[in-house]
């Protein structure tokens, strides 16, 4: 029987991409044959997984769990290769039972996630089986906890697409106060999930994008031929423009566009006789920052014949 190397590992390993010891134990199995090693990968679903990792996973669904008592919501970004897959019902299962796992064991980040077990088995294991069982490489790119105390409460909204989720957090002068805005909380997170701001207020801009800002509104000044004299008085305005079209408290609420979200928000609280503060702003949108797949679906599927 052919001893089983270190390199003929890693050779295994880069052809696959399954783990280590997998590669590893059908190496052994196989007397060596990279091959038969491939194929025996393949059979028991490791390597199938794995070959596909390196394919883009830019589709998939946005999900949102709240608990009961509204102090508590997670958003997640799952992804698949592409959207056929984001509509079957067992990846929208995996999908909801995933974040509700992340949801009540307040897993932070993926490093975590990784460690945990679900359904009885290490969760890297059972994504692997999910691979196999959808036949598209998965990934849980990104996701997001808020959770608030006495006195807080956080509402949330997926489109119906599950391709754009929002989930906010708000602090309240009492528990009838945030009992009372909880319906209006989710309107507000429609609005962000439709007007896409970004930033929560005015106080969450980074200095480096006002600076770039007021770049921009010089140079615009320049090129319409005003005097540099008078830029001063009106670059603050161009500015304060830029906060109220890109915070979610300075937008104009698409629900009464006579009034900001702010607005809204202060006068809902003021009828209960309260105050209330979003304090919290989570939006994801589903692929933003990935570069698409170029090809559909029925072309990969035809590639994949030749």
């Amino acid at each position: 029987m052919a001893q089983v190397t270190a390199k003929m590992v890693k050779e295994l390993r880069e052809l696959t991409g399954a783990g280590m010891m997998d590669c590893k134990k059908v190496l052994v199995e196989t007397g060596g044959d990279i091959d038969k090693a491939v194929e025996e990968l393949r059979k028991k679903g490791l390597g199938k997984a794995a070959k596909k990792s390196d394919r883009l996973a830019s589709e998939g669904l946005i999900t949102i769990t709240i608990s009961d008592d509204y102090k508590k919501a997670t958003i997640s970004e799952i992804n698949s290769e592409t959207d056929f897959v984001a509509k079957n019902e067992k990846f929208q299962q995996m999908v909801k039972d995933v974040t509700s796992h992340i949801h009540e064991n307040e897993i932070v980040t993926n490093e975590e996630l990784i460690k945990t077990e679900i359904d009885g088995m290490p969760f890297e294991e059972y994504l692997k089986t999910q691979i196999a069982t959808i036949g598209e490489n998965l990934v849980v790119r990104r996701f997001a906890t808020i959770k608030v105390g006495e006195n807080g409460i956080v509402n949330g909204y997926v489109h119906s697409n599950g391709k754009v989720g929002v989930i906010l957090a708000a602090k309240c002068d009492s528990e009838k106060t945030c009992e009372g805005i909880k319906d209006l909380l989710k309107n507000i997170a429609m609005h962000a999930a439709a007007m896409a701001p970004k930033y929560l207020n005015e106080a969450a801009i980074p200095a480096e994008d006002l600076a770039k800002e007021e770049e921009i509104a010089k140079a615009q000044l320049q090129k319409e031929g005003k005097p540099e004299k008078i830029w001063d008085k009106i670059i603050p305005g161009k500015l304060a423009k830029f906060k109220n079209e890109n915070t979610l408290l300075g937008q104009k609420f698409v629900m009464d566009d006579k009034k900001s979200v702010g607005e809204v928000l202060k006068e809902k609280a003021k009828e209960l006789g309260g105050e209330a503060e979003i304090i919290e702003y989570i939006r994801f949108e589903l692929g933003e920052g990935l570069e698409k797949k170029s090809e559909d679906f029925a072309s990969e599927v035809a590639a994949q014949l030749k």
